[in-house]
């Protein structure tokens, strides 16, 4: 029951907190504690001694308060929509121009998420502050100091909104949002592929052998690795899965084998499927390889006759180039040992020979007859074919390599 828990929790956390109402809701939250915590302090002896010696900051009457948080509220809900408005626009533009698959980038992104909390915090403040507010004939039982307070917030977010039109005009750029993609992935990557070295493949060998087979058709997104190695090692079992995460797999597909010196329980065997998450999405943020299929995409709209754009697609090539040179440098953890040492997970990775077919050949055919696109593909090519090492990544780089020249030869006999 605690697996499934925290399964649950692992599978929404992305989602969650990646959600463009996540912060400005937690920000929101914050400003009504701060209300609570200004009135108190309003209404004490210590605030009524500040405002009996500043004249300045005490108001005596109680409606002047109170048209000044009614028309701050109706203000900043005002500017709070047409920002909203504003990043709606951002994201349709984003999808029709270049991926809907960029928009997930776009809506984690923090700064606009700061800001809009900071304007519905502004709004539940001052409507928490009007409800407090009494005609009283003493000026004292008036929450000046929470009023002078909301005035300033009322300048932060004039000052905010006037940033924020000039950050709304940086963010459309595509660029812009190429780097955002090409920063997440590569920062996903880093975490995927710590090694400098690819490790000896390794197999197994027990009396008791046991597929699993997917419930429904589904996507397969992560592995709690920790659990399961806490569950290999109480079982005395070893676990060597198929298929790479992200991969689609319909329902009845075996998608890895476990390896038991014991008979399997079906019990035993539906816990090893609660320590496996499939769900629909594409989390760059948990799979770095997601970033690369998006970048793709940015490049195959970019070349498409109804954007024809080929000097975006050469940014997502460029963003490519850089994020292939690392991995041929680096490469993903397939073995999971436990304490002792011992191999008790298995996984199956994506190659860079795969990866690298995968995204760079539909660039190609897509765009061959492009020569911006086959000139800066020519020349990335080259740069990668001089760090790489291994014979695989050698060969796949080479093979395009010879193809674009050819294109280039027929194109300039022409």
């Amino acid at each position: 029951m605690k697996s499934s828990y925290l399964n649950w929790i692992q599978r929404h956390y992305s989602k969650i907190i990646h959600s463009i109402a996540f912060y400005p809701a937690i920000i929101a939250v914050g400003f009504l504690v701060l209300s609570y915590v200004l009135l108190a302090i309003d209404f004490s002896p210590f605030g009524k001694s500040i405002k009996a010696q500043w004249d300045f900051i005490s108001l005596k009457d109680a409606s002047t308060a109170r048209t000044i948080a009614a028309t701050i509220a109706a203000g900043i809900l005002s500017l709070t929509v047409f920002s909203f408005s504003m990043v709606m626009i951002l994201l349709n533009q984003a999808a029709s121009n270049m991926s809907n698959r960029v928009l997930d980038s776009m809506i984690g992104n923090r700064f606009q998420q700061w800001v809009l909390g900071f304007y519905i915090g502004t709004i539940v403040y001052a409507l928490f502050l009007l409800s407090t507010i009494r005609d009283i004939d003493s000026g004292v039982h008036v929450p000046a100091l929470s009023v002078y307070l909301l005035i300033f917030l009322t300048v932060v977010d004039i000052f905010l909104f006037i940033y924020f039109l000039h950050y709304i005009t940086q963010s459309v750029k595509y660029d812009t949002i190429i780097e955002r993609i090409h920063r997440q992935t590569k920062n996903s990557l880093e975490k995927l592929c710590p090694l400098r070295e690819q490790v000896e493949s390794v197999s197994f060998t027990a009396p008791h052998v046991q597929e699993v087979t997917l419930q429904a058709s589904s996507t397969l997104q992560a592995v709690n690795e920790k659990g399961l190695l806490r569950f290999c090692q109480h079982n005395q079992c070893q676990i060597r899965f198929h298929h790479p995460t992200g991969t689609f797999l319909l329902a009845g597909t075996p998608f890895l084998t476990v390896y038991a010196q014991q008979p399997l329980s079906k019990e035993f065997l539906q816990e090893v499927q609660r320590l496996v998450l499939f769900y629909r999405g594409e989390p760059v943020a948990q799979n770095a390889y997601y970033g690369f299929k998006q970048l793709r995409e940015v490049a195959l709209k970019a070349l498409s006759p109804g954007i024809n754009d080929p000097g975006t697609a050469v940014l997502s090539l460029q963003a490519l180039a850089d994020l292939f040179a690392f991995r041929m440098e680096h490469f993903p953890r397939e073995q999971e040992k436990d304490q002792q040492g011992a191999v008790r997970v298995l996984k199956k990775e994506t190659t860079f020979a795969e990866l690298f077919t995968d995204t760079l050949y539909p660039i190609w055919d897509y765009g061959k007859e492009d020569r911006t696109l086959r000139q800066a593909l020519h020349h990335l090519l080259l740069l990668l074919k001089a760090k790489a090492h291994p014979p695989a990544q050698q060969q796949c780089i080479e093979h395009l390599l010879q193809t674009v020249k050819n294109q280039e030869r027929q194109k300039d006999a022409l």
